[in-house]
């Protein structure tokens, strides 16, 4: 009876080993499963300051953030300076409201992000890079690839912003102390791009509500049209079916 128990005692042993690898691999298997299935990252949350100028403060200008996706709002004081935090990813498009007058600016992350006419002509050189208005750009960047893409390179935006600077320059025969006026702290009233800006109003590049006038609109962008941004190649279909041509085609798709 003991021999015949120690055979039946075997095969027994070994289906609970089988059965025991089994559990342990389904138990494996889950725990990769599950760690895929909570691997999606939450929206970063962005702080962001400046100031709202246009040679004098934008006292009290409405301040709004929309990042994709994620929105924020706050109001300037009276000295044109905000500070808000927004939950959501870069880029961002920011807008100052006041004195009947709208300017826009952008940000690729957290931190110093003036809003003047500056940066508005800034937009319009960006936005004629990307082939389309200030206005479209502003329209499609929440559904856009591409876009997003470019607002969101640092290198991307600061070669425009250079670009800028050095049509001003060279159109209304003048020198800007502060070249890198879209991320430059700066106090209304003081030397700097707020001085910068007084110089850009008396040689006619802002009208006298403080919106850039339309000649220096019209110099952004013919000089952004000029030095267009290059289009992603479209995916072929066939081959690369696995890196990065689906991206490529997203933003030339959304064109």
């Amino acid at each position: 009876m003991n021999a015949h128990g120690a055979h039946l005692i075997r095969p027994v042993s070994a289906l609970l080993c089988i059965a025991s690898l089994s559990a342990l691999i389904a138990c494996g298997g889950g725990g990769g499963g599950g760690g895929g299935g909570g691997g999606s990252n939450p929206m970063p949350t962005l702080t962001m300051s400046g100031t709202a100028a246009t040679g004098v403060a934008l006292n009290g200008a409405a301040m709004s953030v929309s990042c994709s996706p994620g929105t924020a709002s706050a109001t300037a004081d009276a000295n044109g300076n905000y500070s808000l935090t927004v939950t959501g990813t870069p880029p961002c498009l920011i807008s100052a409201t006041a004195n009947g007058i709208t300017l826009h600016s952008l940000a690729f992350a957290g931190g110093t992000f003036n809003t003047t006419p500056e940066t508005d002509l800034l937009l319009t050189f960006l936005a004629a890079q990307l082939g389309t208005t200030e206005t479209g750009l502003i329209a499609a960047l929440p559904a856009n690839a591409r876009f997003q893409q470019v607002l969101a390179n640092t290198t991307d935006v600061l070669n425009a912003q250079f670009a800028v600077v050095s049509n001003l320059q060279q159109r209304y025969a003048l020198t800007l102390s502060a070249p890198s006026f879209l991320t430059t702290a700066f106090t209304a009233g003081q030397p700097g791009v707020d001085s910068d800006l007084v110089a850009l109003k008396k040689a006619g590049a802002i009208d006298s509500n403080g919106q850039p006038d339309p000649a220096a609109v019209s110099l952004m962008i013919t000089a952004g049209t000029a030095q267009a941004l290059p289009v992603p190649p479209t995916s072929t279909g066939g081959t690369g079916g696995t890196g990065n041509p689906g991206s490529g085609g997203m933003g030339v798709g959304m064109m």
